[in-house]
């Protein structure tokens, strides 16, 4: 399971110009899950991601996490981050889950965020073409991947 983080002080996602979702500062996270993600990775992953330190804190610091600033975080479904670039200029998604397998996935792991404590999650629409807007803070952007997480070093 991947996910891209960035930091936002605002971020809102639309559908046919219809806002689904909307944020106040906090989290803008990109999901892909992949084929043999398990619902233990979205547990792993939520609360890494509740619990990433990536605010400032009073010394500029990034010491801060979702939690401590009581921060938002809105959820985009994204199977494109399941690329796989190695041939050619095409990329292939052959490693993104099924769709139906993968709704699960995406839910669980909002759901995961909410049992970590974050209070607002926000979602868009799974499968949808999506508009999304967002004021970038920092800008800070994190990568996570509970497949390095797994591998043996």
């Amino acid at each position: 399971m991947k996910a891209i983080i960035q930091r936002v002080k605002y971020a809102t996602v639309k559908v046919n110009d219809e806002i689904k979702g909307s944020i106040k500062q906090g989290f803008l996270v990109l999901l892909g899950v992949e084929k043999g993600d398990l619902v233990e990775d979205c547990q792993l992953l939520a609360k890494k991601t509740a619990n990433l330190r990536i605010f400032t804190d009073e010394n500029d610091k990034m010491n801060k996490s979702l939690l401590d600033i009581e921060g938002e975080a809105l959820v985009i479904s994204n199977f494109t981050l399941c690329a796989n670039n190695k041939k050619g200029n095409r990329p292939s998604f052959d490693n993104a889950m099924p769709p139906i397998e993968a709704n699960k996935m995406y839910e669980e792991f909002c759901q995961n965020l909410k049992n970590e404590g974050v209070q607002v999650v926000e979602k868009g629409v799974f499968g949808g073409d999506m508009a999304v807007e967002l004021l970038n803070d920092g800008p800070v952007t994190i990568s996570l991947d509970t497949n390095v997480w797994r591998k043996k070093c």
